[in-house]
């Protein structure tokens, strides 16, 4: 079975919240650049997770992916 791409797209990342959170993401990271720093190879992690109500006015930082991409989950997965 194949993976259908657009139906992802059209049930959960071409939401309107989604396509926001997509943005602040984008935003952050141009951000970081702007402040001179070398963000290539890294991520840039909100310190509140945007799917826990976090914005990039609450503060962003570099993490390696390994990092930013694992989190400590309850027993039905969702984040700690």
């Amino acid at each position: 079975m194949t993976r259908n791409y657009r139906q992802e797209y059209d049930s959960y990342q071409g939401t309107e919240e989604q396509k926001k959170n997509r943005a602040q993401r984008n935003k952050a990271r141009r951000d970081m650049k702007k402040k001179g720093l070398n963000v290539a190879g890294k991520d840039v992690a909100h310190k509140v997770a945007l799917s826990k109500g976090g914005t990039n006015k609450d503060g962003v930082t570099l993490q390696s992916p390994t990092k930013n991409r694992s989190f400590k989950r309850n027993k039905d997965g969702s984040m700690k």
